[in-house]
C-alpha cells in the first residue's frame, strides 16, 4: 500500500477541490493518506514569489476558474467574505486535533467547508470559536507545541520541494495541483513512465535543463 502525504492549506480553493476529488481520482487503488496542514504564505515567502491572489488579473481568473471547476465536480463552493485571509487559526486548530499534528479527513473536511461554504468570514473570531467547539481538539490551538508542529510540517514540505498547495508526496516524488491527480494515479498504478527503464533518470532530468534567465536558488 502506498502512502500519500497531502500538503494543504485551507486558504486554497484548489486544495478544497483536490480534497473533494481525491477519493474519486484514486478509486480502486490501495493507498493511505496523511493530511499535513502547511502555511502557504511561508512556502511562498521561502520561494520569493507572490501568492496567486496577489496578482490582480490572475486573482480574477482563479476565482472564475475554481467556481467553474466546483460546478463541474458538483461541489458547493462560495467564496468567504474576504480572500485571501489569515489561515493560521484554522491550520493550528487542525493540528491541535491530533497529538501527532495529522488531522483526519473529517477534521479537514469540516475546516474546508468552514471556509468554502456559506460565504461568511473564514477568520471571524466567533466562527473560529464555534468550529473549535465542534471539533473539540485535544490541545489548545494556541499552544506552543501546536505552532511548532505547523512550522515543522511547513519546513518538511519545503525540504521535499513543495512550493504550493495542494501537493501530494509519494515515495519522494511531489505532485502539485488539482490537475496532477491523474499523474498521481499513474504513479500509484506503477505506470511504465514511473517504473520502466530510465524512469528515475527521466524524473530527475528536469534539474539539468538549462535556463536562459537567472533562477533563484532555494
Amino acid at each position: 500500500m502506498k502512502q500519500i502525504t497531502f500538503y494543504l492549506d485551507f486558504i486554497s480553493p484548489y486544495a478544497y477541490l483536490a480534497f473533494d476529488a481525491l477519493p474519486r481520482a484514486l478509486e480502486g487503488l490501495s493507498y493511505s493518506v496523511r493530511y499535513k496542514p502547511v502555511f502557504l504564505g511561508g512556502l511562498l515567502k521561502h520561494n520569493a514569489v507572490l501568492g496567486p491572489a496577489e496578482v490582480p488579473p490572475k486573482r480574477n481568473w482563479i476565482y472564475r476558474h475554481v467556481q467553474w471547476l466546483a460546478q463541474q465536480q458538483g461541489l458547493e463552493l462560495a467564496f468567504p467574505a474576504a480572500h485571501p485571509f489569515n489561515p493560521l487559526g484554522l491550520l493550528r486548530l487542525a493540528i491541535a486535533s491530533q497529538a501527532d499534528g495529522l488531522p483526519n479527513r473529517y477534521v479537514c473536511e469540516t475546516l474546508f467547508k468552514h471556509v468554502w461554504t456559506g460565504g461568511a468570514d473564514a477568520a471571524d473570531a466567533q466562527r473560529l470559536e464555534a468550529v473549535t467547539a465542534l471539533l473539540a481538539p485535544g490541545r489548545d490551538a494556541a499552544d506552543a507545541s501546536v505552532k511548532a508542529q505547523l512550522k515543522a510540517h511547513s519546513d518538511e514540505a519545503i525540504a521535499q520541494g513543495v512550493f504550493g498547495v495542494p501537493s501530494f508526496e509519494v515515495d519522494g516524488k511531489v505532485f502539485w495541483g488539482l490537475d496532477a491527480l491523474p499523474m498521481l494515479r499513474a504513479c500509484l498504478e506503477d505506470a511504465t513512465w514511473f517504473t520502466g527503464e530510465g524512469a528515475d533518470a527521466r524524473w530527475n532530468a528536469v534539474h539539468s535543463i538549462p535556463s536562459g534567465i537567472p533562477l533563484r536558488s532555494t
